[in-house]
């Protein structure tokens, strides 16, 4: 192997790293998981580096999935220094998104 290639990040580095992370867990079949896709990529936009946004497939990481206990879809959890301070289930729009993640990241 190349030493210039670098392996993927597991989840657990993702969620530890020094950026705060929301979540999007969701499902191929799940028709308002779809819904967030646009309002992700706006919030994106919005808060560009202060925020890194991973979706994870629950069909395909269900252990993931399980232990955070993720029984609706789709369900969106914000990680802070690899800290759960925020989850919800449901589709949730864009200027109500911004708001929460900025408050708890103020908070936290």
């Amino acid at each position: 192997m190349d030493s210039t290639e670098t392996k993927p990040k597991s989840f657990n580095e993702i969620i530890n790293g020094d950026t705060p992370v929301l979540v999007d867990f969701y499902a191929d079949w799940c028709a308002p998981c779809k819904m967030m896709t646009p309002i992700l990529q706006q919030l994106k936009s919005a808060m560009g580096d202060k925020l890194n946004i991973i979706k994870i497939d629950t069909e395909r990481n269900p252990d993931v999935a399980i232990k955070y206990q993720v029984r609706g879809i789709p369900n969106l959890i914000l990680f802070k220094n690899g800290e759960l301070i925020w989850q919800q289930a449901g589709v949730v729009r864009m200027p109500q998104l911004q708001q929460i993640i900025e408050q708890k990241l103020e908070q936290s």
